[in-house]
């Protein structure tokens, strides 16, 4: 079959019933108007014109010349559309794209038939707008996506405050104040980017609203109501991101409607993600499309319901350009059954079950609160020092228990589960655990981590303090892995009770008792499979090339200033400037954060994230610089945030976000 000729609509004005003008970028299969075509649509707040640019061309021509559309169209307030964005999957986001669900297929050259797609925020409404049942959608590919908002996203995990509530803030407050382009939208462009920077909100504000998984994260939660979702979804993520349980949680959840794809990658498209290897997404998405845009008898329905790559014992490193490992597929995903161990008299971990009513064993552990500088992000973009590094430095600070040397190999795909008793001599305390392979020459990969306030202990909607000494029995399901540890390595498990930067601390720093004797991890086993070769992209390098006028920069360093007694982790990533050839638009993003804290002291911690956003081409130049910034106290949140917007050298608007006081809800 030979490439179906199409041409790319740079602009395509769409408004909606309230009057709103969004824009899309549409790549059209030739003659669609006399041959209709299915089309694809991506709903994001990342604009088109330069933001998803490069991704979105290694991909909708592809689509395109396979006689699919691809329509991408920016959310109000982004890009080129009119208006303010009002908030992450509101209900006006998700009812203005049924909207323009119900208008791409009305359009003369739409078969009728729309599937939808995108990662991260595309790949989570998608999900969501699928659960609303709009006519013509008829099936979605979401990628490092969510099922829970709550506990799989970047606000809290378990109860527990993610910092990258605040990174991800002080990103959207970043990237909603750059202006549109005047190429585009011509002289209107100032007035709406005023508009922007005066209206544009705070997200920190509305998300420390909401504390526990009450009914604003259950929105858009399909875990919630998975039968709401009748169309079947593909669903995509890396165990290098922060997104990895949601393919099985969607299997699980959906059943039959559901196939999960998951690779080694990073916070990126499969077909260009690192680490390697690859998978073919263009070759999949096709499939996809065809099957249930087209109704072509493909076999895609037929495809294995779980398809994983089993990670091979790779080393921490400060990049990972290629994990060692394999595929396998599950033609239908079952719970796995579990391998026990339990903690010996000595510390070993050792394979069984814990031995009941053994009399208590209490261990005290009170970790740094500097402890966890190796976790890495929580959702990766590139495979270097975002990743989790050697563990050997975190698990100084943290209570440790491992295997004698493995005989055999040991294969493992699901989530990890751990019980145990404690007691702490306050309300509120943390508790990290994460599984660490252990290889011969001592360095430590992370394969699996959860976190848990254990205020939350009996769940994230009504949670219940500590009763001060009392042994309390704890469950923490930990994040799914595909692992693979060698004979000659050990599994070890680490508890600590920090994990900065990427969990906020609780308001004191009490310690944990722990009874190593009621202390049982079950680990998943990997069970019965098949071995498969995944196809790799015909394409080794398919993002375009854009000139470079400026080179980018990234640097992640751990300060630790013994005579202040104070630990820094700072992050420095400047994208460098670069034009896009057929738009002449270039563009550069600096984000400097810094994370503090005293690790003795839980109310030393802060934070300070500021973006530098340009966008410039001969005549004209815009900046803004946003600034946003927590601290906390015992009973308090403490956030700020300002806006500023220069044209040209002169600033021509600033906005500050007061200091606002949010009460600490049991974190």
């Amino acid at each position: 079959m030979t490439d179906r000729p199409f041409t790319v609509i740079e602009n395509q004005w769409i408004t909606l019933a309230d009057g709103t003008r969004l824009a899309a970028r549409i790549w059209m299969p030739d003659n669609a108007e006399a041959d209709p075509v299915p089309a694809v649509f991506e709903f994001l707040p990342y604009r088109k014109r330069d933001g998803t640019s490069p991704r979105d061309e290694s991909t909708y021509p592809v689509f395109a010349a396979a006689g699919i559309a691809g329509v991408r169209i920016d959310i109000r307030g982004s890009g080129e559309s009119d208006g303010v964005i009002d908030g992450e999957y509101t209900e006006l986001e998700l009812a203005n794209a049924c909207e323009l669900i119900a208008w791409i297929a009305a359009q003369p050259w739409s078969n009728g038939s729309v599937g939808m797609m995108g990662i991260s925020w595309g790949g989570f409404n998608c999900l969501q707008v699928a659960a609303l049942r709009p006519p013509a959608l008829k099936a979605v590919i979401s990628i490092a996506s969510t099922t829970d908002r709550y506990n799989d996203d970047i606000h809290y995990k378990n109860g527990c405050h993610l910092s990258a509530q605040l990174s991800w803030a002080a990103t959207m407050l970043a990237y909603q104040s750059r202006a549109p382009d005047p190429e585009l939208v011509g002289d209107r462009w100032k007035a709406m980017w005023m508009e922007r920077l005066e209206n544009e909100p705070f997200f920190m504000k509305e998300w420390l609203a909401h504390q526990r998984r009450d009914a604003f994260w259950k929105h858009g939660s399909i875990g919630e109501d998975f039968s709401a979702v009748e169309v079947p979804a593909l669903v995509i993520a890396g165990w290098a991101d922060g997104y990895r349980n949601t393919p099985l949680l969607a299997v699980e959840g959906l059943g039959d409607k559901a196939k999960a794809l998951i690779g080694p990658w990073v916070h990126k498209y499969p077909h260009f993600a690192w680490p390697k290897p690859r998978a073919d997404f263009h070759g999949e998405a096709i499939a996809w499309w065809n099957r249930w845009l087209r109704a072509e008898p493909n076999g895609a329905e037929n495809m294995p319901q779980v398809r994983a790559f089993i990670l091979d014992g790779p080393k921490p490193a400060p990049r990972r350009d290629v994990d060692p490992g394999f595929w396998i597929s599950k033609d239908r995903w079952q719970e796995p059954v579990m391998q026990c161990f339990y903690v010996e008299g000595f510390g070993t971990l050792a394979e069984g079950m814990p031995i009941p009513h053994a009399p208590a064993h209490d261990v005290y552990l009170k970790s740094p609160l500097d402890t966890g500088t190796a976790s890495g992000e929580w959702f990766t973009l590139k495979p270097d020092s975002e990743l989790a590094g050697d563990q050997r430095g975190d698990d100084a600070g943290s209570l440790i228990f491992q295997t004698a040397p493995l005989n055999v190999a040991h294969d493992f795909l699901g989530r990890p589960e751990l019980t145990v008793t404690l007691a702490c001599d306050a309300d509120i305390a943390n508790l990290c655990a994460r599984i660490v392979d252990i290889h011969p020459d001592g360095s430590g990969t992370r394969v699996s981590f959860g976190v848990l306030n254990l205020a939350h202990r009996d769940g994230n909607e009504a949670p219940q303090v500590m009763e001060h000494g009392k042994p309390t029995p704890v469950r923490l399901v930990l994040d799914a892995c595909g692992y693979r540890f060698e004979a000659g390595h050990r599994i070890r498990l680490s508890l600590s009770t920090a994990y900065w930067p990427m969990v906020l601390p609780a308001p004191t720093d009490p310690g944990l008792t722990i009874d190593t004797a009621s202390l049982g991890l079950a680990m998943p086993l990997l069970g019965a499979h098949d071995a498969f070769e995944m196809k790799q992209p015909a394409n080794p390098d398919p993002l375009p090339t854009y000139i470079d006028h400026a080179p980018g920069k990234t640097e992640r360093k751990v300060v630790r200033d013994l005579s202040a007694n104070r630990t820094d982790y700072c992050i420095y990533e400047d994208t460098g400037l670069s034009e896009h050839p057929d738009t002449g638009l270039s563009t550069r993003q600096l984000r400097d954060e810094t994370w503090s804290i005293a690790p003795g002291d839980p109310l030393s911690m802060t934070g300070i994230s500021v973006w530098t956003c340009d966008m410039q081409r001969p005549g004209w130049f815009v900046r803004t610089v946003s600034t946003s910034r927590i601290a906390c106290t015992q009973t308090e949140w403490l956030i700020s945030a300002s806006v500023a917007a220069y044209e040209g050298e002169t600033q021509v608007f600033e906005k500050i976000f007061p200091q606002k006081a949010i009460p600490r809800d049991f974190m």
